[in-house]
């Protein structure tokens, strides 16, 4: 299997170079060279398989020509084995017709810990075979830098620094990022929202000699082995409701698109997903470019949702190439203009097309806590933020019970005690595997929104 950028400039690389390089040297994003593809046939023995056996039938395709089955077997079993519910991700029924996925059974009970106990091994795989060492580098929204620092903590060739927007992310998440107090991990809050901690990654990525000095890498949604993991719930989640004999459509609290761009993957290997509910905050640049065909970009307002506070989706650029024929200087040419007007139409002809598949709602912070009290009211469920705005976009979207509705929570509402408890009178408890986390020494540096500065930081960290 060899990998492609989504700006068709940089060269192909075979899964360990695209696991070790993260974003692509013209800035875009790595995507498969061809899609691998199950057929009917090929779905239905999955059925009755473990999270574990169905997640080596849907990634070894993107890795066996670097890593072998036995090899990946075994990094599969050790990466889950710490989940809390037998299943890995299960499902528990809300309505008629619709469906829950608790996508939050890792250590740090968010739905980043399904990639990324997966991509801290592979890292550790690759590089002990090779020699090499790696940094690191990621900016977070709330939950991909504690389930990095978690895969990543303690290992002896990867050093790891987190960008985090300064208070704008719960206390639960930053505390799980930085009271983790290894001597490879370095938390750095930004003065500034999550896009411009992001564009400092890239900025990062972008520094040719930095990035090889340093062996740059990336545990973000940039980096193609995060959503080649994530493309694994969707098979579990869908054969339990019958796939893929039956009518399938999911629904996704978005902000950096990676999530619903792993449905997305999973129905070009043939998974049979009708469509893709995108389920927005007031940061709703992606609701309104499916509503309206054009992107345009806003600042970015705080919510009760912090992990969606995003109005650059990086992971839009993916499904934009495969929208441009695979075209990257069309891709780039588009991109490029986006970032420099904040606004772009990708084309009347694409939006329609993409407007068969995808779908998006918005909800404000009101909204969101009337659904997280009527679930409750109602199942005597418990949503965090961002799994609310999923499931009521999803009610909102569904075409009836003869149409099996998942809707993917993506964190345990612990992770959000406030927002929750206002809104259901409910204070979640702190499971077992987090207690004490408010008491425990925490340790970061806070930096402003600067480029040169950054790069000063990170030099002086690294020098032996």
């Amino acid at each position: 299997m060899k990998y492609v950028s989504t700006r068709g400039q940089a060269p192909e690389l075979d899964f360990e170079g695209v696991l070790l390089a993260g974003l692509a040297s013209d800035g875009g994003l790595y995507v498969p060279a061809r899609w691998p593809r199950l057929t009917k046939s090929e779905i239905r023995a999955l059925q009755g398989l473990s999270y574990e056996e169905i997640a080596l039938r849907v990634m070894a395709p993107f890795t066996r020509d670097v890593i072998t089955e036995s090899d990946l077997a075994a990094i599969i079993a050790e990466s889950y084995a710490d989940f809390t519910h037998p299943v890995r991700a299960p499902l528990i029924q809300l309505g008629p017709g619709h469906w829950l996925a608790e996508l939050y059974q890792g250590p740090t009970l968010s739905f980043k810990d399904y990639p990324l106990q997966l991509v801290g091994r592979l890292f550790d795989h690759v590089l002990s075979h090779s020699g090499k060492r790696a940094t690191i580098v990621g900016a977070t929204s709330g939950d991909t830098g504690s389930a990095a620092i978690e895969a990543f903590r303690d290992r002896d060739a990867v050093d790891i620094f987190f960008l985090h927007p300064a208070g704008r992310v719960s206390e639960v998440q930053r505390r799980q990022m930085t009271t983790v107090l290894a001597p490879n991990v370095h938390n750095i809050a930004i003065k500034g929202n999550f896009d411009d901690c992001q564009d400092l990654v890239k900025g990062l990525f972008t520094n040719a000699e930095f990035r090889q000095k340093h062996q740059l890498s990336a545990a973000n949604s940039i980096n193609w082995a995060r959503i080649m993991a994530q493309i694994v719930y969707y098979f579990p989640t869908a054969l339990e409701l019958g796939a893929p004999d039956r009518r399938l459509v999911f629904s996704v609290p978005t902000g950096n698109f990676g999530n619903v761009y792993a449905g997305y993957a999973a129905r070009r290997m043939g998974l049979p997903i009708e469509r893709l509910i995108i389920g927005s905050n007031a940061n709703d640049i992606l609701t309104r470019y499916f509503e309206t065909g054009f992107m345009q970009a806003a600042p970015v307002v705080p919510t009760t949702s912090p992990s969606m506070d995003i109005q650059v989706s990086s992971n839009f650029e993916r499904l934009l190439f495969e929208h441009c024929r695979r075209d990257g200087r069309t891709v780039a040419r588009l991109m490029n203009k986006f970032r420099a007007k904040g606004e772009v139409s990708f084309g009347q002809v694409r939006w329609r097309t993409m407007r068969k598949i995808f779908s998006g709602y918005r909800l404000g912070d009101n909204a969101t806590g009337e659904v997280i009290k009527d679930i409750h009211s109602k199942t005597g469920v418990l949503l965090d933020p961002h799994s609310a705005i999923g499931v009521e976009a999803g009610r909102q979207g569904h075409e009836g019970s003869d149409v099996a509705l998942i809707s993917l929570a993506t964190a345990h509402p612990v992770k959000f005690p406030e927002a929750v408890e206002q809104a259901s009178g409910m204070a979640p408890a702190l499971p077992a595997r987090l207690a004490g986390l408010m008491e425990r020494l925490e340790r970061f540096d806070t930096l402003p929104n600067d480029l040169a500065g950054l790069l000063v930081f990170i030099s002086e960290r690294l020098a032996p």
